[in-house]
């Protein structure tokens, strides 16, 4: 099975903070600011409130938007990395609380109902009344419901397709097509193009457009202009970009970076 892109910023080696349960609470991070690696014995659920937010496992990189939210299974040693500035929204859940029987880090897509639940629901933490009860009651069957969305990058296996893969990611602007990065790492575009559909489950314009999207949420998390990530991500055109994005996200990259 794939496994996501590994990120720069790995998380700290053994040995690894244990915090048996998952906090739910607000915690403000200021760009490029991280949570050393750890686990719980518990489920979380991350949202951010502003900026992007990177979960960072052994298996590699998770991230999300503000319309999008990181699951994190109970016992998944994990760090998170904020891109912007962050505002993120934690949701502890108890071990045998799985609505959607998600085993490994997921990102979902967040309606804007289940984001008002979610960022109302973390203010306060401490609150055990009937109310908070029944909040938590309609967050949990919302998020019952919530579509699983391919926010990561699988990494290969095969040293050949790795290769090729830590190019395109180094250089989202690099235009060149499969077969001239095959030529600069020695190997056949046939070759490359098979292991893509065999080891990765995609074709190598799917795989590129999804590391271009990555750097570009990054970017518009600094407050980079659209048309400059636009072009350090390689698309043709500002156009062409702002259709990428709004058919990926749901809105255009100008939108989302006036989102709260």
């Amino acid at each position: 099975m794939a496994r996501p892109m590994q990120e720069t910023v790995h998380p700290a080696p053994e040995p690894v903070r244990h915090t048996p349960k998952a906090p739910t609470h607000v915690r403000t991070l200021a760009a490029g600011e991280r949570i050393d690696a750890h686990r719980h014995d518990d489920h979380q659920i991350v949202l951010p409130g502003s900026g992007v937010v990177a979960v960072t496992t052994e298996a590699g990189t998770w991230f999300a938007p503000g319309t999008r939210a990181i699951w994190v299974p109970a016992g998944t040693v994990h760090a998170h990395r904020a891109h912007g500035h962050l505002n993120a929204h934690f949701v502890g859940l108890p071990p045998d609380e799985n609505p959607l029987g998600l085993d490994a880090p997921t990102v979902l897509s967040v309606s804007p109902l289940l984001r008002e639940l979610i960022v109302e629901y973390t203010r306060a933490p401490a609150d055990t009344g009937p109310q908070r009860r029944r909040l938590r009651a309609v967050l949990l069957d919302q998020l019952r419901t919530s579509p699983q969305q391919p926010m990561q990058l699988p990494t290969p296996a095969d040293p050949r397709l790795a290769a090729v893969c830590a190019l395109v990611h180094d250089h989202p602007e690099d235009p060149r097509t499969l077969a001239a990065l095959g030529a600069a790492t020695g190997v056949g575009e046939r070759t490359l193009s098979r292991l893509f559909r065999a080891e990765l489950g995609m074709t190598f314009p799917q795989w590129r457009t999804q590391s271009r999207l990555y750097h570009a949420l990054r970017m518009l998390a600094d407050g980079t202009p659209v048309t400059t990530v636009a072009h350090r991500c390689g698309w043709s055109s500002t156009s062409a970009f702002i259709d990428v994005f709004r058919r990926s996200f749901g809105h255009t990259p100008g939108t989302h970076s006036r989102r709260p």
